[in-house]
């Protein structure tokens, strides 16, 4: 060995020349073989044997390098030394380009790697924010002074009970807390002035902000402190390692002003529920209407409510809700920014889509003017913008856009269709990437813009999943390889008074809701349990169709449930006394009777004029209900009005703010003109953005909707009305 090594030291430069090389080439083949094992559960064989290719390489490589060093002592090497040092020279280069090759690959698939590894989290990062009115003298939070501070009650929010009191211990505040079930419970004690400061969400202008009432949130307040906090994920992951066997995913549409999704809470505006079995490539897709009435687990009492309001506590919350309403174990979840969406179409190019109809929609900013995104009815390319809109859209926008782009009808479900067309066209784009910067520019987009519980190792299998959809036709569209069986979800259109009396919460307005038929939603769960190798399929021996009538397939919990819908409460308003009663009695209410005098001729003695509690609240959610009956009939030789001024009749359902929204502002102002209230009117005008014809000349908002006018008469206390103005046509 000593001989060897003396030998290899009598040409220095050629023995350092080498060394370098074999140094080099160890790096490159050790960074390679290690990189090669990240992709696990990807050609497993293949990898070995590239693996072993490489070593043998570099082993032929340091055998060969030792021999040409040894060489140099060679009496024919001596006699030709030109040729040795030309050939040298050549292995040397050859083995520096291989080298660099490998480097090159390796490189590339670590960067892969590390951008799919940012998507996989097993973390979520919680952003809350304290903020006040716009008109607020304090601006930063050591400026509050004594004031109470709103957090909710719930002590496993993060955003809205943890963060806030982490907050208030660095900062070393001690205020007095104010508890609330829900943020929009706190939102209205905030406009109402009941409380000065409230903890939520840093995302909240984008939650809250399609609640009526909340339209103009963002502008009315301000943050005065934000602290982000990043934990463990709490969802529970049935990891599976690969995904070889069937599995569910949960696609949540992220409505961020933020391009990172980290820390962005999301509305629950786009939910799709998939399941796929890789077996059979066979797929179910279920687009969740955002208004789904169902229960939410994180609420008290697992109260029943839009599904969208399930995300006011995070992607557990709406998970663990959609399993309760679907009775389908969720595998994975899969968050995506929408600005995400925008960037991930450009990077490919945009994607054909077939629109049925001409629109316009607010950009993924959310601005209208200038920046309003246009759409022609067609087939077309459409880019990130474009494809956002169409994924979106709802709603017709005359005042905004003209008749030509408002000429269709739209609704929850048409919408996701709409959301399910931009993601089959994503994925026939996606599948034909080849070239290497639009890959990164792909993996850029997702590393910042999703979000996913799949671990590194289960998103790499999805190449097994592609390559065996590929296998059987590459060409074809992604429809044609994988059979894609879209579900429905069936139910009727219902408004709900928003309110649970057990314990005080609730919006306590009268909102849009979409309640589901117990039988779609069974049929829905079955053919997903069906797909999942989880129910045997019933199969269909025979069925009927001709020449004459085209054969149209079923859509799995499309049809009619003849239920019943959900009880609500009546209006109890014009029964008699006797008649209310026996209403209560019927349906296990308690009833409160609240004894007044009329206050014109049409009221008569014994009729019912007014109940604390609205009609159409859920009957499930309501125990006992007030109501105000007549028993002493009007007379003009009298005194029959309440006098709201007095402490001893604050509690009097006559005593009780009255709600104008919807009503005409000549009647609010008229309504008003009887009593010694401050009221400050407030008139969007035509030329305004927020302008909507059909709402002219009406109410549109006000600052308080419960409450007493106790409150307000005579107090000097500000009652704020906003109204449309009267059409300049009328």
């Amino acid at each position: 060995m000593k001989e060897i090594l003396k030998l290899l030291l009598k040409n220095k430069v050629w023995f350092i020349l080498f060394t370098i090389n074999w140094c080099i080439m160890s790096f490159v083949t050790g960074y390679t073989i290690f990189t090669i094992s990240r992709l696990n559960g990807i050609e497993n064989f293949l990898r070995l044997i590239i693996s072993i290719i490489l070593i043998i390489v570099w082993l032929l490589i340091c055998l060969f390098s030792i021999r040409r060093i040894l060489m140099f002592n060679n009496k024919k090497v001596k006699n030709n030394h030109k040729k040795y040092v030309v050939i040298n020279i050549i292995l040397l280069v050859i083995s520096l380009l291989y080298a660099f090759g490998l480097y090159f690959i390796s490189n590339n698939v670590d960067r892969v790697m590390n951008k799919i590894g940012n998507v996989s989290s097993t973390k979520t990062t919680y952003s809350s924010s304290l903020i006040a009115l716009k008109d607020n003298k304090a601006n930063k939070i050591e400026e509050i002074g004594d004031s109470k501070i709103g957090i909710l009650i719930d002590e496993k929010s993060y955003e809205g009970y943890i963060i806030p009191q982490e907050v208030l211990d660095e900062l070393n505040i001690e205020n007095e807390l104010e508890l609330y079930n829900n943020y929009i419970d706190a939102l209205a004690s905030l406009y109402k002035g009941e409380i000065e400061y409230i903890f939520v969400p840093t995302n909240y202008s984008v939650l809250f902000s399609s609640i009526e009432g909340y339209e103009d949130l963002k502008s009315d307040t301000k943050i005065l402190y934000t602290k982000t906090k990043e934990v463990n994920s709490s969802i529970t992951v049935n990891s599976k390692g690969t995904l070889d066997e069937p599995f569910t995913v949960l696609l949540m549409g992220v409505d961020s002003e933020l391009e990172n999704i980290k820390g962005a809470s999301f509305n629950g505006d786009s939910l799709m529920l998939i399941t796929f079995n890789p077996d059979t490539l066979n797929s179910t897709i279920l687009s969740i209407p955002r208004d789904t009435y169902t229960n939410i687990t994180c609420m008290a009492r697992q109260r029943k409510n839009k599904i969208t309001h399930a995300a006011w506590q995070g992607e557990s919350c709406m998970i663990d809700t959609i399993e309760e309403l679907t009775d389908v174990q969720i595998d994975y979840y899969v968050k995506i920014n929408f600005k995400g969406v925008v960037n991930l179409v450009d990077a490919v190019g945009g994607v054909e889509v077939d629109v049925p109809y001409a629109f316009c929609e607010q950009n993924s900013d959310r601005a209208w003017g200038e920046y309003t995104v246009f759409v022609e009815k067609g087939y077309q390319t459409l880019n990130g913008e474009q494809a956002l809109a169409f994924a979106r859209n709802r709603h017709t926008w005359p005042d905004k856009c003209g008749p030509k782009y408002s000429n269709y009808v739209s609704n929850d479900f048409i919408r996701g269709q709409n959301q399910q067309t931009v993601v089959k066209a994503l994925l026939n784009k996606l599948k034909n990437v080849r070239d290497l910067n639009t890959l990164y520019d792909i993996l850029d987009t997702i590393s910042n813009s999703m979000e996913t519980n799949m671990s590194t190792n289960e998103i790499l299998s999805l190449y097994n999943i592609g390559k065996k959809a590929l296998a059987q036709n590459s060409s074809a569209a992604v429809e044609d390889i994988i059979n894609i069986q879209r579900l429905y979800l069936s139910g009727y259109d219902q408004y709900i008074y928003d309110y649970d009396q057990y314990n005080g919460s609730g919006t306590r307005l009268n909102l849009y809701n979409y309640v589901p038929y117990k039988g779609s939603i069974e049929d829905i769960s079955n053919a997903m349990k069906v797909n999942l190798g989880l129910l045997e399929q019933t199969v269909i021996k025979e069925f009927e169709f001709d020449v004459d009538n085209e054969y149209e397939e079923t859509v799995i919990g499309k049809g009619k449930y003849n239920e019943a819908g959900i009880a609500l409460l009546s209006n109890l308003v014009g029964m008699t006394e006797s008649e209310a009663r026996s209403y209560a009695t019927k349906n296990g209410l308690k009833i409160k009777v609240n004894y007044v005098s009329a206050t014109n001729s049409s009221q008569k003695k014994g009729i019912v004029v007014d109940q604390d509690i609205p009609a159409k609240a859920d009957l499930e959610y309501i125990h006992t209900v007030t109501i105000d009956v007549i028993n002493k009939e009007y007379s003009s030789e009298s005194d029959n009005d309440i006098d709201c001024s007095l402490e001893e009749n604050k509690d009097s359902t006559s005593c009780a703010v009255k709600t104008f929204i919807g009503s005409t502002i000549d009647y609010t102002k008229k309504w008003f003109s009887k009593y010694d209230i401050l009221v400050e009117y407030i008139e969007i005008k035509e030329d305004d953005e927020e302008y909507d014809s059909e709402k002219a000349g009406k109410v549109v908002k006000q600052s308080a909707t419960s409450g007493s006018l106790y409150d307000y008469l005579g107090t000097g206390k500000k009652f704020t009305i906003t109204y449309m103005a009267k059409s300049s046509e009328e």
